[in-house]
């Protein structure tokens, strides 16, 4: 590697030490592995969060992952993610997806970078899973990947956020 090369390189992942992603889990997610295998697979909750910690360190950033039955929880820790020093959000909002107008405006009145990720695909289930009421605040959308689905939206904020990606 060029040495102006392999110095932006080092410039970057210093950057990504102070990167904090929050990420976001909302109803039933704390289920699985258990809950609809066939559609949400075997791994649980806690596996794709001590993945997603790897991850984060692999390339010098930290994530927060947290899960919440309840939808005040997730738009709480939402409208504060800013002011306690996150830079992105990555959302997986399970079934609120198609009906929270509180969580899109949690998202929309944030200032932070926020995918929308999903484990299975919306668009291939049942007809009122087609709509994400979230989708139109967030930077974008990752679905249909099983429990990789969060590690590819956590590649690709950091991507975002590291100037890596266009």
């Amino acid at each position: 590697m060029a040495p102006r090369a392999k110095a932006a390189k080092a410039a970057r992942k210093s950057s990504a030490r102070s990167l904090r992603i929050l990420v976001v889990s909302g109803p039933n997610l704390n289920r699985l592995g258990k809950r609809e295998p066939h559609i949400y697979g075997s791994t649980t909750l806690s596996q794709i969060h001590t993945e997603l910690a790897k991850s984060a360190a692999e390339r010098g950033a930290a994530v927060d992952c947290r899960q919440s039955n309840h939808e005040g929880d997730l738009i709480d820790w939402i409208g504060a993610a800013e002011d306690d020093g996150f830079a992105a959000i990555l959302l997986n909002p399970g079934a609120f997806t198609h009906t929270s107008y509180a969580l899109y405006d949690a998202v929309k009145g944030s200032s932070l970078p926020t995918v929308e990720l999903h484990l299975s695909n919306p668009d291939a289930r049942e007809e009122f899973r087609r709509e994400s009421k979230i989708a139109p605040a967030c930077l974008g959308r990752i679905a249909g990947f099983g429990a990789a689905s969060y590690g590819i939206a956590l590649r690709a904020v950091l991507d975002r956020l590291l100037g890596e990606s266009t």
